[in-house]
């Protein structure tokens, strides 16, 4: 399984989504499996939750998965009050996640 990793920086918002959108559609074409470390991020906009979404979509269209790790206190509640956190399948750290896809 090929997988690949992008980092986000403290928000992912309408300033920076395209960064974030690029970085892994980027990955998604190489026919790569994405985990987006957001061990950094403390705030996800509803454009950034349109990132991912749109995101996981690509991914499931290729046959591939999208993985979401390290949520803050404040992430998780931004995913869990929009029920996003029922949508993804989240580590708490990117050697958790890697752990669980080599086994």
């Amino acid at each position: 399984m090929n997988i690949e990793i992008h980092s986000l920086g403290a928000r992912l918002d309408s300033f920076n989504y395209q960064e974030a959108q690029d970085a892994l559609l980027a990955i998604i074409e190489k026919g790569s499996n994405a985990i987006l470390d957001m061990t950094a991020c403390n705030y996800v906009s509803s454009t950034g939750l349109r990132v991912l979404l749109s995101s996981k979509k690509m991914a499931e269209a290729k046959g591939l998965q999208l993985y979401l790790v390290g949520f803050s206190d404040e992430v998780r509640d931004i995913m869990e009050v929009t029920g996003f956190d029922n949508f993804f399948e989240s580590f708490a750290t990117v050697d958790e996640c890697l752990k669980a896809l080599t086994i």
